[in-house]
């Protein structure tokens, strides 16, 4: 199968990592991965700001590099852009764009799936030979579980990786408080959200708390860091893709190296 990674905004500028891993993970399942360089955002928060006219032009971008018939799959390491592709992209294209924009719409987000989903529902697989010996929480982001609904997949992935010990995170369908620019405008609902969640975290006993965002990681981890809790925090990609040959370490941490800027 010849799949096309989406490589978020967020994701290419900070954490490449986690979309590194997801690129070895597909390879290393026998699919072409290939990166279309003419993409770039999925205009999440311009549209949930208000700026939808505007964001039609990249909306259209999307279209462009993604649609293209010799492109079975599109897979992102993001349930929140995956989200905005699939919930947003042809609603926007059938107000303000022309017919050529809602059938390249249309055509992209049937395809584009959030990385458990695809794992899941089209390679049908959950034990990936990943490796990843540590007590882990999972925070699910909002437009995962609501958008696109994974449900249970990042759980069946992650009871699948030998060595993981997943522990529950309570009210783990709470918002942790990023929500793009919500956190900018709304800082101090924000923060409180997010102490809300680091607090639960910590109850678990965790050693690394995972998520399939990397804005809600960011998020987090900058709470986790300033409370000096000594949780650490790594994509759902990065621990599928470990394995005893080649594992996962935390010095690969970005997520702990931007907490600390």
């Amino acid at each position: 199968m010849r799949i096309a990674l989406f490589s978020t905004c967020i994701g290419d500028a900070l954490f490449p990592d986690a979309h590194k891993a997801t690129a070895i993970l597909l390879t290393r399942l026998g699919h072409e991965v290939v990166f279309p360089e003419g993409q770039t955002c999925c205009g999440q928060m311009h549209i949930n700001t208000g700026y939808q006219r505007e964001a039609v032009p990249i909306i259209r971008t999307y279209a462009d590099a993604f649609a293209d018939p010799s492109i079975d799959c599109v897979v992102a390491p993001s349930g929140s852009c995956a989200g905005a592709v699939r919930e947003q992209h042809v609603r926007i294209a059938e107000r303000y764009g022309d017919s050529a924009l809602v059938d390249g719409a249309h055509r992209a987000a049937d395809k584009t799936y959030e990385l458990c989903e695809f794992l899941c529902d089209v390679e049908q697989r959950t034990d990936l030979g990943a490796w990843f010996p540590h007590r882990v929480t999972y925070h699910a982001s909002c437009h995962s579980l609501r958008f696109i609904e994974v449900g249970d997949k990042p759980y069946r992935l992650l009871n699948a990786v030998e060595g993981l010990e997943l522990v529950d995170l309570p009210n783990h369908e709470e918002c942790c408080g990023f929500g793009g620019t919500f956190s900018v405008k709304n800082a101090e609902v924000s923060a409180a959200m997010v102490s809300d969640k680091v607090r639960n975290i910590k109850s678990t006993g965790a050693e690394y708390v995972t998520a399939g965002d990397s804005s809600c990681l960011m998020n987090i981890v900058g709470a986790l860091s300033r409370q000096r809790t000594g949780i650490r925090a790594v994509h759902m990609a990065e621990i599928l893709a470990s394995t005893r040959e080649h594992p996962w370490t935390p010095e690969r941490a970005a997520y702990q190296r931007e907490a600390m800027l």
